[in-house]
């Protein structure tokens, strides 16, 4: 295993979408116009073996759901669910950043540029809504990054002064940068270049580790040295793109120095995941604690995809996700009692106890396995690891992976999971999912009595050993558990293998993304049936008159909302579900890589002055 100088030799392989609205297309749309709201069956629908909430398909509409026209027509239906949401935004909060839905102002929680606009640019492209996106372009070019500006019900981090650094890069410099590669446009590469220049000062730390917050007109940056992973380690794409449209040097010595400080701190600890907690002049974690949820998601995201978006020229990036995946594997996958959903848990204290829940930002990682499983070969790059420069702990996990097939496992992990994270949409009453789930089970007798999960590779341990007759455990066909319309509230009881412990659900996307990759690796259609039931329960549950509300107990139905309709709603939440539904393939996953918020980046190789001119090593 080499930690050696950042290497990314890359070629730009720029395509640019241009998403032409077919006459199939325009037909379906017009056809949604006189089409019946959806319909809550409250239980299974069309086939025995497929479950979901479905609604019946329209008189007149053919009724195989493998015709394209089908999936067309619910392509148009999330398209106008876009243009709903952002109807309401343009005329109750246009000129800041979110929609109250209920309420029906304006909130500025990102800045006060418009952070519903810039999120949702490359929406509008992918969609087809070309006029839309020609009115927000003179709003970019009028908006000015050095003036932040809050509103009195805003969020504490939008009074402080300061714009938060991971939350501005993922949402407005990841926006801009999607929508300049499909469309085109210089102006949005001009304004992401001189937004990322404007946001460099929170790199100023000893090892390149950015800061929580930094005010674009001073410079200024908030003074704590301790950071999260998530937030430390999410800026890899943006900045790498920027560097290779715009030719900016220093853009590329912001990211190489981060990606340096994380390889060494990954050769020092020999293996094994990235902590969530870190000191940030240090370059160094400072606790033990692991997740792939809160705190960490994006990090163990951005270690692939980074590799991806470079040509899978960056070595390193790729050894960091092998040896990240090998110990999610090995130790945070947890099979429960009576359904055996598998699940992934993040730990607490110091001498890595699992504690046995289920995050909804967790349910972005059976994408990640899948999309790593799709485009590298894992078993080259296991094989390429130095089990002899690895901890004991980091060596165990290899010698125990070392017996099977790669790709085929982190395949088996992905349908597990997503498997689960879907069932805890389709249980509830409300067809949608909990913020978090405690993942122990009430014995089937109704005692109090709780069961906590087994180790997911201990159970595929004795799956091999007894022949490797059947399906991986965790990944045999699962229903949903049967309720009835007279349910007002669904309550913890035998046999669900866990406890909503946070029911709110803020019309988050990371569920709805996993079974959209699902779907475009594997193609069994059972995922996109899936998502159209949970878009089913958005339409029924989450709208409004003005757009759409986040829900505060999805354990009913109706669901109770909230003043809130965030900005990843269009940016991520409706453009997973449009591209889940589109008959054709408008993101290619092996051509363009999504950052964290769902912006899609070209894949591209350095040419060979861009490596002659930020000193690239080959």
């Amino acid at each position: 295993m080499a930690f050696a100088q950042t290497m990314f030799p890359r070629s730009r392989s720029a395509r640019y979408i241009a998403a032409a609205c077919t006459a199939i297309f325009v037909v379906s749309t017009l056809y949604y116009l006189e089409l019946p709201g959806p319909q809550h069956t409250g239980g299974f629908g069309l086939d025995e073996h497929l479950p979901h909430w479905s609604a019946p398909i329209p008189t007149g509409y053919p009724q195989d759901e493998t015709s394209p026209l089908v999936w067309e027509t619910r392509a148009a239906q999330v398209k106008d669910a876009f243009r709903h949401a952002y109807r309401g935004y343009l005329q109750h909060a246009n000129g800041f950043d979110e929609l109250r839905p209920l309420s029906k102002v304006g909130v500025n929680n990102f800045n006060g540029w418009n952070v519903t606009m810039y999120d949702s640019l490359d929406t509008m492209l992918l969609m087809g809504l070309w006029d839309e996106f020609e009115a927000a372009l003179p709003v970019v070019a009028q908006g000015d990054f050095r003036l932040l500006r809050s509103t009195p019900n805003a969020n504490a981090w939008s009074r402080s002064g300061y714009a938060p650094f991971f939350e501005t890069v993922i949402r407005y410099l990841g926006g801009l940068l999607s929508a300049y590669a499909l469309s085109g446009e210089k102006l949005l590469l001009d304004r992401a270049s001189e937004l990322a220049t404007l946001l460099e000062p929170a790199f100023n730390t000893t090892k390149g580790l950015p800061r929580f917050g930094v005010n674009p007109g001073t410079g200024a940056v908030t003074p704590s040295q301790s950071g999260i992973l998530a937030e430390i380690a999410s800026c890899q794409l943006e900045w790498t793109y920027a560097a290779h449209a715009t030719a900016n040097k220093t853009h590329y010595d912001r990211v190489n120095t981060l990606i340096n400080t994380l390889a060494d701190a990954m050769e020092e600890r020999k293996g094994g995941m990235f902590p969530t907690n870190w000191h940030l002049s240090a370059g160094k974690p400072v606790s033990e604690s692991r997740s792939v949820g809160a705190a960490a998601d994006s990090a163990h995201e951005y270690l692939l995809k980074q590799y991806l978006l470079t040509g899978k020229q960056d070595i390193e990036n790729l050894e960091m996700y092998m040896l990240t995946t090998n110990e999610v594997l090995t130790r945070l996958l947890y099979l429960s009692p009576n359904r055996e959903l598998l699940y992934v848990s993040d730990t607490t204290g110091s001498k890595f106890t699992a504690a046995h829940r289920l995050e909804h930002l967790a349910c972005f990682f059976p994408g990640l396995l899948a999309l790593g499983a799709h485009t590298v070969d894992l078993n080259a790059a296991f094989a390429a690891l130095d089990p002899t420069k690895l901890s004991a702990e980091a060596r165990r996990q290899y010698t125990l992976l070392s017996q099977y097939d790669l790709r085929a496992l982190h395949m088996a992990a992905a349908e597990g999971l997503a498997t689960s994270c879907w069932l805890m949409y389709a249980d509830q009453p409300s067809g949608l999912g909990p913020e978090v789930a405690d993942m122990a089970h009430t014995v089937r007798d109704g005692s109090s009595k709780d069961t906590k999960g087994i180790l997911w590779m201990d159970a595929v341990e004795g799956w091999r050993n007894k022949g490797r007759t059947g399906p991986l455990p965790g990944t045999d066909e699962k229903k949903p558990i049967p309720y009835t319309l007279s349910e007002k509230e669904r309550t913890p009881q035998a046999p669900w293998d866990y406890v909503v412990r946070r029911a709110d659900y803020f019309l988050r996307p990371e569920t709805i993304e996993s079974i959209y990759i699902m779907w475009r690796t594997t193609g069994n259609p059972v995922w996109r049936e899936r998502g159209w039931g949970i878009f089913q329960a958005l339409e029924r549950e989450a709208k409004t008159p003005t757009g759409y509300a986040s829900l505060k107990k999805v354990t009913q139905s109706p669901a109770p909302q909230s003043d809130d309709q965030p900005s990843y709603f269009l940016a991520e939440t409706l453009k997973y579900l449009y591209l889940l539904f589109s008959n054709e393939d408008l993101v290619p996953l092996d051509k363009w890589v999504f950052n964290t918020e769902a912006h899609p980046l070209p894949v591209f190789t350095w040419s060979e002055w861009e490596k002659h001119k930020f000193g690239i090593s080959n």
